[in-house]
């Protein structure tokens, strides 16, 4: 290799390098309707003859990597011991199709440098036999073997590097980014090489990105979160359909996948593309409500860690905000102020009975509704849908707060219940039946603590225990300071249940026996003790560590992430853990989960700097909480005098107790906004 070639090939290395210079993706009315069916588009030309560049090995990588920095002075070796951490780092997987060929979606390839540039650092530690070429592997179970024998979390290079556990997450979170356009755009669900069936975990969700986008901003990186938030907004509005039927405006994916396709009618030409999947080739066929809620809620994040509250105030993303709002608070034949959404629309996405107003999507919901009021600029056009806005958070969070909550006093009041009631001023409202009331219910209840229920329905009440939904609750004060607190008792009192061998169970206790087989379908993957099925999700870390630091609590949290720690690298990163324990790896369980990197990331950042959760919680709304007693006083039970002006709450109008009065609304209103004008 010539030096003129070694300076070209650098500088194209360097260009991709840079987080700088980049074209910010802007969406407008015209740019929607141009969209072809494959989105938002990248083209990048590609000459024959750099096609046989592609299949390379390790040798010819670490040849090319030498020269490189030697035409630089510097060496190899010491530019792995400088830059051992930063995005510098990560540029291995960006786009450079020009000088090697290389794909920013072949995660191959990334795998193969990485073990190159590390190996380099270990002290000559590097031979053909720790680089595996994986295009070259014939043998599955020889791939395994090296893969498993190579990987920093065993043997003798972990010993050799001396890496902790937190300098291997983040390597490991850095080789999950994914690329577009050049540009770092999210992180894939896993990437597991032990794993030959895929599925969709090759792909990047939204919901899953969320820690790796709070790990991110944590550590002062915001581009890749920025360009997830825009680039995600430019999908909102597909038309994705479902045996010809189309989802409402707003929607936002449940993930998306950055595709290399050929350029029509050039050979030598091929293009990238964002293919978003709304639910329309997910198991079970459902759409994500969760995702738009989650979207809202890291553009505040994003906004309050960096500073930046340019991205919130451009004109395409107060529509994605309104779109998503829109959608959310559309009236309906629901009668509940909570919303209405179908099983297995959120993180537990398989069936598992939580059809109709299950607490996690609330407490987002509610979240999403507080962030969003937090940004939408004050103009025209948004003042009935704040005026909506604040009329749904008054009456929801009256109801989770009032119906959904469950202590030993809640209990013995349900237990005593007199059903068939009809008047304005019945005490049942629900019609609950007391035969509902679960023995293990009696038995797991603390004498201190309590919690908020997973579900409510006419005649039914969900009293499992859904930790997203009361972790999130406590975060985003949905739940009251006293039953925060109660919340964060009865995990400490059922530790042994909630947390054991790996935190955090994600609800409890398992269906089983006649029960699971109704309930989920007798679903294979969602076994008692397991998955969805109350199974252990190491990612819910994270939601743990920032409901313990709003109450001053964070030992509660401190003490979970060193039980995690014990087990979560040597087990290599698993989805879930199975068992009543959490004594095994999930039986599906992929393996380099990234939200389990992640969560476990983001959970140390925040014990070291608590301060840093703020950008997280939203604390109780004194304006509000005023408004709640005012209109619906606890133990008032009469109906109210209708002489005076009132703005019912839309989801209470028949019911006339959930009110909201209009001058108190338009002084709400006002001071949110900071605005004189009446």
């Amino acid at each position: 290799m010539s030096l003129g070639t070694s300076k070209a090939v650098f500088q194209v290395l360097s260009r991709a390098v840079s987080q700088t210079g980049y074209n910010e993706p802007r969406v407008n009315s015209s740019d929607l309707s141009l969209h072809s069916r494959f989105g938002v588009k990248c083209m990048t030309k590609r000459l024959s003859r750099h096609r046989a560049l592609i299949v390379c090995s390790s040798m010819l990588q670490s040849r090319l990597r030498t020269y490189q920095f030697q035409w630089m002075g510097v060496s190899l070796h010491d530019y792995n011991k400088t830059y051992s951490r930063p995005w510098l780092k990560t540029c291995k997987c960006q786009r450079a199709e020009s000088a090697s060929g290389i794909t920013s979606g072949d995660g191959n390839v990334s795998r193969l440098l990485n073990d190159v540039e590390t190996s380099n650092s270990a002290s000559n530690v590097m031979g053909t036999k720790h680089i595996l070429d994986f295009e070259n592997v014939k043998d599955p179970q020889l791939k395994q073997e090296e893969v498993l024998s190579s990987n920093v979390t065993n043997g003798a290079i972990r010993d050799s590097f001396d890496t902790s556990i937190e300098e291997e997450a983040w390597d490991l979170l850095r080789e999950s980014v994914v690329y577009y356009c050049g540009n770092p755009i999210g992180t894939i669900a896993a990437k597991d090489p032990t794993s030959s069936n895929i599925l969709n975990y090759d792909q990047v969700f939204i919901r899953d990105f969320i820690p790796s986008g709070m790990a991110f901003l944590l550590k002062g990186e915001y581009d890749i979160v920025r360009n997830f938030i825009l680039y995600t907004l430019q999908l909102q509005s597909w038309e994705k359909t479902m045996d010809c039927h189309s989802p409402g405006q707003g929607l936002m994916p449940a993930s998306f996948k950055v595709r290399t396709v050929p350029l029509d009618g050039d050979d030598s030409a091929t293009e990238e593309v964002l293919d978003p999947d709304f639910g329309e080739a997910a198991i079970g066929r459902v759409a994500p409500v969760d995702s738009g809620l989650w979207w809202i809620i890291l553009l505040r994040a994003y906004g309050k860690c960096s500073g930046d509250r340019s991205v919130q105030e451009r004109v395409d993303v107060q529509t994605g905000i309104k779109m998503i709002l829109r959608l959310c608070l559309a009236d309906g034949f629901d009668m509940f102020p909570t919303l209405l959404v179908t099983d297995g629309s959120c993180m537990i996405d398989r069936r598992m009975g939580i059809h109709g107003h299950p607490l996690e999507i609330q407490a987002l919901f509610y979240s999403a509704l507080l962030c969003a009021r937090e940004m939408l600029t004050p103009e025209d056009g948004s003042a009935d849908l704040i005026r909506a806005l604040n009329n749904r958070l008054v009456a929801l969070s009256f109801h989770i707060r009032e119906y959904y909550w469950i202590d030993m006093k809640k209990l013995n009041e349900i237990y005593r219940y007199t059903t068939e009631e009809y008047s304005y001023d019945a005490v049942n409202k629900f019609n609950i039946y007391p035969d509902q009331i679960s023995p293990w219910l009696v038995e797991w209840m603390p004498n201190k603590g309590g919690y908020l229920i997973g579900n409510l329905q006419p005649a039914h009440m969900d009293f499992r225990f859904f930790s997203l939904g009361n972790l999130w609750s406590v975060v985003n004060s949905l739940a009251t300071v006293e039953q925060s607190h109660a919340i964060l008792d009865l995990i400490e009192a059922k530790w042994s249940d909630l947390v054991a061998e790996m935190p955090f169970k994600i609800c409890y206790p398992a269906l089983d026996g006649q029960e699971w087989q109704i309930i989920t379908g007798s679903d294979p993957k969602n076994t008692p003790w397991s998955y969805h099925n109350a199974g252990s999700w190491p990612t819910l870390l994270w939601q743990l560590t920032v409901a313990c630091i709003k109450m001053k609590r964070t030992h509660i949290a401190a003490k979970a992430v060193e039980i995690a720690e014990r087990r979560i690298s040597r087990d290599r990163w698993p989805e879930y853990y199975d068992t009543k324990r959490s004594r095994l790896i999930g039986k599906q369980s992929r393996l380099y989960q990234t939200w389990s990197i992640a969560g476990y990331l983001v959970a140390k950042l925040l014990l070291a700097d608590p301060s840093k959760a703020n950008i997280l919680i939203t604390e109780e709304d004194s304006e509000l909480v005023n408004a709640l007693i005012s209109a619906n006083p606890r133990g008032k039970r009469g109906r109210k005098n209708l002489k005076q002006t009132y703005i019912l709450s839309d989801t209470f109008k028949s019911m006339k107790q959930e009110v909201w009065s209009y001058n108190l609304m338009k002084e709400y209103v006002y001071k949110v906004k900071g605005s004189s004008s009446r």
